[in-house]
């Protein structure tokens, strides 16, 4: 965690730097989170950066153990009627520290795929370090779906990084950056010929 928490604080900084002068329309703009705005995926990531070990599993609890339903209480929480305040919430929040019980590595794919989830849909662009999308990338293939990774969505394709050193997985080989793939195998939505190779469309499916 010593070496993920300054990239994920990163990660949030920038991300509300990018917002800070976002007109109040686009705030309603559709995230790649299906049924999620843009407000929505920000005030999750207001939860995310506020939730500890003992929050997160009273609240689960709560929940009847249900994830979705978890996480819609927590948009419900930390979204505020002016997106600018859920904005200064996340600024309030970025620098913390807490996690739910997960392993490290989830960190990094929350700041990564919901900071796409965000800006993509924005026409936002964000050159991420490179080292840390892999290992995120890496978490989700060897990670279940049923728990919020990916590794039955790849597990019939090779994926292949073009921009960074990973190989992983055999069939039929689909290439593409790391943060394409990273998002596809989080089961998000990737922009035409962004991946290539005989396994993209297995993948994109």
């Amino acid at each position: 965690m010593t070496e993920i928490w300054p990239v994920v604080h990163a990660e949030r900084q920038s991300l509300a730097q990018d917002l800070e002068h976002l007109a109040l329309p686009q705030w309603a703009t559709p995230s790649l989170c299906p049924g999620w705005d843009v407000h929505d995926v920000l005030a999750h990531l207001v939860d995310d950066a506020s939730t500890t070990r003992l929050s997160f599993l009273c609240r689960l609890a709560a929940a009847g153990f249900d994830f979705d339903r978890c996480n819609a209480r927590g948009i419900a929480r930390e979204r505020r009627a002016d997106p600018r305040a859920t904005l200064a919430a996340f600024r309030a929040v970025s620098g913390r520290t807490t996690s739910a019980p997960a392993p490290p590595a989830t960190r990094l794919v929350e700041a990564f795929v919901h900071g796409e989830d965000i800006r993509r849909p924005l026409g936002l662009q964000r050159a991420y370090p490179p080292a840390p999308v892999v290992e995120a990338l890496r978490h989700q293939l060897r990670t279940s779906v049923r728990i919020g990774g990916g590794k039955e969505r790849a597990q019939e394709v090779r994926v292949v990084a073009t921009d960074a050193g990973l190989a992983s997985g055999t069939g039929p080989e689909v290439r593409g950056p790391a943060v394409a793939l990273l998002l596809a195998v989080s089961g998000r939505a990737v922009g035409p010929g962004e991946l290539t190779g005989p396994g993209a469309a297995a993948l994109r499916r």
